[in-house]
C-alpha cells in the first residue's frame, strides 16, 4: 500500500457504509451479500480502495459500541479481501482497526485523526499500514458547536500539522500518512467552501491529501430549488464529480466518493485533456475568476466576481457527512 500512497494517478476511494443510519445510503448495504456485491461493483467501476464503515459519523449521530461496529464490518472485510479487493477501514477505534487489519484491511481511515483513541497510533505503526488523518474536533453528537475558527484554513492546517507530528512522534513513518481536511466535520458550509478554495495551503503540509465531498449537504444547498429546498442526495452526483475533479486538478492525492463510476469518468476527461492543474496566483495568492465565482455562489455572495483577471488559480469549493 505504500505504492498507493505514493501514486501519481488520483486514487479513488469508494464508500461502503454497512450501517443503518448513514446520511446517504444507510441500511442499503447492511446485509452481508449486498455489501460484498456493492464492494465488488465499486472496484469494477474503477475504485482503487473500498472504504468500509460500521458507524455513522453524520452530524448529530449517536455512537455505537465497538462490538456492534466490528460485527458490521469484519465479515464484509474478510469477504472482499478474499476476493482481492483493497479495503480501508473507516473507524476511530483502535480495537476495531486492529481487528479489521487482521481481517484483511490495508488502510486505516480515521475521522478523528488519532484523537478519539490514543492507541490508534500504535496499531497503525505496528501494522505498517497507511493512516488517513482527518481534521476533527469532536464526535458527531456535538460537533456543530465546535465549528468556530479564527481562519478556518489556517486553523485546520495547524491542527492537522499537530496530528501529523503526533503520528510521527509515535513512530508512524511519514510515507504512511495521508491528511484529510474533514469537510463538514465541525465546519459550516462556508468553512467548507473556504477550505476547498484554498486547498493549496493544505497541500503545503507536504502529505498526500484525501478529499471527501461526496453527496454532502453543502452541495444540496448549492443546488437548492427555487423554493430553497436542498437537492436530495441522489441528485448530487454531478456536483460530487465536479468537486472531485477540481480537487484532483488542485493536487489532491485522492477522492472519497459514493458514485465511483461518475468520478472515474470525470477523471478520464481530465486525463484526456492533458491533466490540467489549478495553480495559485503567484502575484497575490488570490483565486481566479472561475473558482472565486463558484465559492461566492455557494456562500451567497455576489461581489468581486471579476477579480483576479480571469487567470486560472488554485482551489475548489465544498461540506461533509458520512
Amino acid at each position: 500500500m505504500t505504492d498507493l500512497v505514493r501514486a501519481q494517478a488520483p486514487v479513488v476511494m469508494g464508500v461502503l457504509n454497512v450501517t443503518p443510519d448513514s446520511f446517504s445510503d444507510g441500511g442499503r448495504y447492511a446485509d452481508l451479500t449486498a455489501a460484498v456485491a456493492h464492494g465488488v461493483r465499486l472496484v469494477a467501476d474503477g475504485a482503487h480502495l473500498v472504504d468500509i464503515g460500521g458507524e455513522s459519523t453524520r452530524p448529530g449521530a449517536d455512537r455505537v459500541n465497538a462490538e456492534t461496529e466490528a460485527a458490521r464490518v469484519l465479515p464484509v472485510i474478510r469477504e472482499l479481501a478474499a476476493a482481492g479487493v483493497a479495503v480501508s477501514i473507516d473507524t476511530s477505534r483502535a480495537r476495531v482497526a486492529e481487528a479489521a487489519l487482521t481481517a484483511g484491511a490495508a488502510v486505516v481511515n480515521d475521522v478523528s485523526g488519532g484523537l478519539a483513541d490514543p492507541d490508534m497510533a500504535r496499531v497503525v505503526r505496528d501494522a505498517g499500514c497507511p493512516w488517513v488523518l482527518m481534521h476533527w474536533r469532536g464526535h458527531s453528537r456535538g460537533m456543530r458547536e465546535l465549528a468556530r475558527y479564527t481562519d478556518v484554513v489556517t486553523d485546520v492546517r495547524a491542527e492537522l500539522a499537530q496530528r501529523v507530528d503526533a503520528a510521527l512522534t509515535a513512530g508512524v513513518p511519514a510515507d504512511r500518512i495521508v491528511v484529510d481536511p474533514g469537510l463538514g466535520f465541525a465546519k459550516t458550509a462556508e468553512h467548507n467552501w473556504q477550505l476547498t478554495a484554498r486547498l493549496p495551503e493544505l497541500l503545503a503540509l507536504g502529505f498526500p491529501l484525501l478529499f471527501g465531498a461526496s453527496r454532502k449537504s453543502y452541495l444540496g444547498r448549492l443546488l437548492a430549488d427555487a423554493d430553497g429546498v436542498p437537492r436530495p442526495t441522489a441528485g448530487r452526483e454531478a456536483a460530487t464529480a465536479a468537486t472531485s475533479l477540481l480537487a484532483v486538478a488542485a493536487g489532491a492525492w485522492g477522492v472519497r466518493v459514493h458514485d465511483v463510476l461518475g468520478t472515474v469518468d470525470a477523471l478520464a476527461v481530465w486525463r484526456a485533456g492533458g491533466r490540467p492543474r489549478l495553480v495559485t496566483d503567484r502575484a497575490g495568492g488570490e483565486l481566479a475568476a472561475g473558482e472565486r465565482a463558484a465559492g461566492e455562489r455557494a456562500a451567497g455572495k455576489q461581489a468581486d466576481r471579476e477579480r483576479a483577471g480571469g487567470k486560472l488559480a488554485g482551489g475548489i469549493q465544498t461540506e461533509g457527512d458520512r
